[in-house]
């Protein structure tokens, strides 16, 4: 595999990764009970502060992918792979 591909590849996982982690924590804010249904248990007995953590972790995640997403399209730009 090329360089070029390589970095390609790596650019699209970092933004979907992104992608992914928005779409969860936008889910989280509409629906925060989906935990419980998909894995049958209330961690944190209804008070809806496990919602908010996984929330303001994947918006921090979805933020450092795309971060990392945009570096490298920077970085090959720079390069003249573009």
């Amino acid at each position: 595999m090329t360089r070029d591909r390589s970095l390609t590849i790596r650019i699209i996982v970092q933004f979907a990764l992104a992608a992914l982690f928005l779409a969860v924590a936008v889910v989280t804010v509409i629906e925060p009970e989906w935990i419980e249904v998909v894995f049958g248990i209330d961690p944190d007995r209804g008070s809806g502060a496990l919602e908010w953590v996984i929330v303001l972790a994947l918006g921090v995640l979805a933020v450092v992918a795309a971060g990392f997403g945009a570096r490298t399209v920077i970085r090959r730009r720079r390069i003249g792979h573009a």
